[in-house]
């Protein structure tokens, strides 16, 4: 067999078929099809690669079985009606850790009432004695002084050389500390002027805290927190039967570090209290996550749902409990874990393919369809014409 008949029997299975440059008719439709369609594939295509671009997300569930982990809880909230002196923020754990009267990590700010800076450099939270013991004495005092309990000594506790000395005196003999005019301790720190120099004042706390990564709970309440036969309870005797107002706005809360894609569903949270004197409690369910890029750097974190719940404590009708913004978290057993993958190169290549093949028959068939159309009509015209 020659190599021209060779040719001609592949010339056989050729599946586009070429029609003469003569025999072709080009149409003022054909042409809208063409730039219609056009268009639609360049969207398409573009969304297509768009698609492949993105990052695909592999998410996998399974038991949690990390162990002795520490959880970081990032806290930045803000209590319009309710100083920095005031504020206590305490931690504590089933496990029987407690962190009373957190001081590190955290950083409180203080507002004026109307929510402005009081300072431009926030003040590390120093807890309430070191706020005492900052304040400036009038003259120097004996460092090997031994002032008087004002009758509440202790065999622990001798003496009061400050006016928190005092008051702890007073806790331990259960006395109500409602008179530190008449303590001379207490007047020569201005106690007393400080509390009523911020009695109008709000306050923003931030930083972390770092706890066991075991159910527990944290909190922000009025008042000095103590233990006191195992319970754990916070001081208001000093401050005269005032009432609080606990409205707060909770601008970020997270547990571990930011990933892609991490929602904290409490962010930007305002909450004004109806009344005074009221305890807000958030129970939150944490979710231990990990997330590895495609770099292979793996993030342990956490995600977590909330619910919330507040009531009125405290005198009246009130319930019993203690006014203040509680968060009581627990840990799932289970642990998400994504992955990120690049999406296949093959998976774009196809869909890119059944883009143009797609548009260019359909669009064929709408042209056949308008410019058989139009010939019948035009048919049918001119047989009108002729009769």
């Amino acid at each position: 067999m020659s190599g021209k008949a060779v040719f001609e029997r592949i010339r056989q299975f050729d599946a586009y078929p070429k029609t003469l440059e003569d025999f072709r008719v080009k149409t003022f439709g054909g042409a809208a099809v063409t730039v219609v369609s056009g268009v639609i594939m360049l969207i398409l295509f573009v969304s297509e690669i768009n698609y492949y671009l993105t990052k695909e997300i592999q998410p996998e569930l399974f038991v949690d079985t990390t162990r002795g982990q520490k959880l970081k809880i990032n806290i930045d909230a803000t209590f319009p009606k309710l100083p920095c002196s005031y504020l206590s923020i305490d931690a504590m754990d089933v496990s029987g850790e407690q962190q009373i009267d957190v001081d590190h990590h955290l950083f409180k700010h203080r507002l004026d009432k109307d929510g402005a800076a009081v300072s431009e450099t926030p003040e590390k939270h120093p807890g309430w004695l070191n706020l005492l013991l900052k304040l400036a004495v009038t003259k120097p005092l004996d460092p090997n002084r031994c002032e008087s309990c004002y009758g509440a000594e202790t065999e622990d506790l001798k003496c009061c050389n400050t006016c928190e000395n005092v008051r702890e005196a007073y806790r331990r003999k259960g006395w109500a500390f409602n008179n530190p005019e008449s303590i001379e301790q207490c007047n020569r720190e201005g106690w007393t002027e400080k509390m009523k120099s911020q009695k109008n004042e709000g306050c923003k706390v931030y930083g972390y805290l770092e706890v066991n990564k075991v159910a527990g709970n944290f909190h922000f309440a009025p008042g000095k927190s103590f233990q006191q036969h195992h319970v754990h309870v916070h001081d208001l005797q000093a401050f005269a039967g005032q009432k609080f107002n606990l409205s707060h706005r909770i601008n970020h809360l997270s547990f571990g570090e930011e990933y892609p894609g991490l929602v904290n569903p409490l962010d930007s949270l305002n909450i004004k209290a109806e009344e005074e004197q009221m305890m807000f409690q958030y129970f939150v369910k944490i979710v231990p996550t990990t997330y590895t890029n495609l770099r292979g750097k793996t993030v342990y974190t956490n995600q977590f749902s909330v619910t919330k719940h507040s009531k009125t404590v405290g005198g009246g009708m009130g319930e019993t409990g203690l006014p203040g913004v509680f968060f009581m978290y627990e840990l799932s057993p289970m642990m998400v874990k994504y992955t990120e993958k690049q999406r296949s190169f093959m998976h774009f290549l196809t869909g890119v393919c059944a883009i143009i093949g797609g548009i260019f028959t359909v669009a064929g068939l709408i042209d056949s369809m308008i410019y058989h159309s139009a010939r019948a009509i035009q048919k049918k015209i001119d047989l009108g014409k002729a009769s």
